[in-house]
Formats: C-alpha cells, structure tokens, sequence
C-alpha cells in the first residue's frame, strides 16, 4: 500500500482525449505549400455534416493566412528543413479549431516575431500597405484566436508558436462513429 494514494492528474491520464481530432499534418515550412494546406483542410472539413459552404471556405482562408505567418516570421521558413504542423479538432460540440505549430523564432532577426495585429494606420497606408492584413483577417472571420509558445517555459521561448483559430457553428456535427477521420 502506497503511502501517498496516486490519482492521474487530468492532463497527464492514459485515456485518450474525449475531443474528437484529426491526425496532424506536416508540411514543409514553404509558402508553395499553401495550395496542399488548403486542398487538405477543405477536404477534412468536408467530411463534416452541417458546416456551410461559406464557413469552410473562411476557414480555408484563415488557415492559409495563418500557414503564409507561420512560413513568413518564424524558423519554418528560413531553415530549408523547417516545418509546419496543422491540427484539428472539435473542442466542444459546434465549435471547430484549426492550429498551426511553426519551428520557432528566426535565428536571422533581432526583432520579435511573434503574431501581432497591425497598429492603426491612415485610410492612405491601408491602401499602399502591401501587407499586414492576416491577423485583421484572422480577427474577423474566427469566433475566437490566439498565440501561445508550444511549450510555456521560460527556458523554453523561441521553440515554437500555437496560432490557433475557433469557429463556431451550431449546426455542425459529424457523421458515423468518426468524424471524418478523427478519433472520439
């Protein structure tokens, strides 16, 4: 008999998660992959029962904007082996949250490169602005999104960033036992 009873903390059990997921996809850490990144997750989310047209493609859209940040300000697209990771899951019931995971803070930069939304600017410097309109996007379209490093750390910063994205449909549901792929 063990003096000290061990329960299983919650994140840590042995069961697998209740959340219905899919299989992560990994892509190179390049903005031609965008295409596949897209024609991946459209695919995926076609499998679902009940998700407009229209919400799929918005998350299509964010999804590539959010790939195009990955590849454009962190290591995914400056190392030649970078890599970008793309989850999916259904947090609660209706909702549906995408994510992309990047390699990690740019080793050729002194600035921080961690997602932000662009400060104001004049109607002129929208309009000349050739960039700076993915998270505003982003902001838009999601129910919900954040950042947060892969491993929350402090001896761990620059090893990664979660961009992730929520969308909520009531009417969403899945058919079978599955739910196009993923694991109950």
């Amino acid at each position: 008999m063990p003096i000290v009873p061990h329960t299983h903390a919650p994140n840590h059990s042995i069961t697998p998660p209740a959340v219905p997921r899919w299989e992560c996809r990994v892509y190179p850490g390049q903005l031609t992959q965008i295409r596949q990144v897209r024609a991946d997750l459209a695919v995926d989310l076609g499998r679902m029962t009940g998700l407009p047209v229209e919400a799929r493609e918005e998350m299509v859209l964010c999804l590539s904007e959010m790939f195009a940040n990955a590849c454009e300000h962190s290591r995914s697209g400056q190392d030649p082996d970078g890599r970008v990771v793309r989850t999916l899951e259904l947090p609660r019931p209706g909702t549906v949250r995408v994510s992309i995971i990047d390699d990690g803070t740019r080793t050729n930069t002194t600035s921080d490169s961690s997602p932000k939304v662009p400060r104001r600017r004049t109607r002129k410097g929208w309009d000349q602005a050739e960039r700076g309109r993915g998270l505003l996007l982003l902001g838009r379209l999601a129910t919900r999104w954040g950042v947060r490093p892969v491993l929350d750390f402090p001896f761990c910063a620059g090893l990664g960033t979660v961009i992730w994205a929520e969308f909520t449909h009531p009417a969403l549901a899945c058919g079978g036992d599955t739910c196009g792929g993923a694991a109950r």
